[in-house]
């Protein structure tokens, strides 16, 4: 084989989370699946914290996986949810990691918003017992996210799986959703450029309003778009890969892999989703 093909057959994982915002696995665990999967590359994006990535970057030389420095943050447009990730961006760019840091914040009220929605509805879970359920101390720059206490209301026998735990009570639209004010898409998308990295909208597809999503391309500064996603459908595929064409956009791909809950892998498996390793040129500062 040369050294072409080699590269043609070489595949990178660009969405996974870690412990340190709301997957299940260490961020080394991450690359020994990336490695035991065979892929040559693969991002960590925790949910607005870069908390993970350095022990991953350390983990990738040891298995011979290259490791992207990533973030994935939460913004708002028009009542909707958006997720923004960034890569390549410096990790210790001060003035970005005390930004995340603002963002936890606000995670952290939000997350004593939805406990009090769940004690009206006469769910009594605390904070308290959504930590139990994370089976470790948490460290400062991590942060505690929906699936943790969907784990809570699994344990305390109030739903039967993290699915059921969306679907009635956490999701866009269910009995104990809650989002605070956030940052725009464009927000997000200057920061991450401010800090040397390269922004792209994540699962376009999730969010069920493509004129929402044209419009916030037309807004920002957007490099990217995460075309393959476990939650994607082929038509998905095919209409955002139409939209990344049209707009010159950088074409990418993850699982959104966060581990394995109640027995079921949250979003899809590591490498389930993937592109060429590529792409990761496209993303790279020049």
């Amino acid at each position: 084989m040369n050294e072409q093909q080699h590269v043609q057959l070489a595949f990178a994982d660009l969405h996974t989370h870690t412990q340190a915002s709301d997957g299940m696995n260490t961020p080394s665990d991450n690359v020994r699946l990336a490695a035991e999967a065979g892929l040559s590359a693969l991002a960590i994006t925790d949910h607005d914290t870069v908390a993970g990535v350095a022990e991953a970057m350390a983990a990738g030389e040891q298995h011979g996986v290259t490791v992207v420095p990533g973030v994935e943050i939460s913004t708002m447009q028009d009542g909707k949810d958006i997720h923004i990730l960034g890569y390549y961006i410096d990790t210790t760019d001060v003035i970005f990691l005390e930004r995340l840091a603002d963002l936890r914040r606000i995670r952290d009220d939000r997350n004593e918003l939805i406990l009090a929605k769940l004690r009206e509805l006469g769910i009594q879970i605390t904070m308290d017992d959504v930590l139990t359920q994370l089976g470790r101390e948490l460290l400062s720059d991590e942060s505690i996210g929906r699936p943790h206490m969907a784990d809570a209301l699994v344990a305390k026998g109030y739903v039967q799986d993290m699915r059921e735990a969306f679907d009635q009570y956490l999701a866009q639209g269910a009995a104990a959703y809650v989002s605070p004010p956030r940052i725009t898409p464009a927000e997000a998308t200057q920061w991450i450029i401010e800090a040397g990295g390269t922004p792209v909208m994540a699962h376009p597809g999730i969010y069920g309003d493509d004129d929402l999503v044209s419009r916030i391309f037309d807004q920002s500064d957007l490099a990217g778009i995460e075309v393959y996603h476990s939650d994607h459908s082929p038509d998905d595929e095919q209409r955002y890969l139409k939209l990344a064409e049209q707009r010159g956009l950088i074409v990418t791909g993850g699982s959104d892999y966060h581990g394995e809950r109640q027995g079921k892998v949250f979003h899809g498996p590591l490498g389930g989703r993937k592109v060429p390793v590529a792409v990761l040129k496209q993303l790279a500062p020049a």
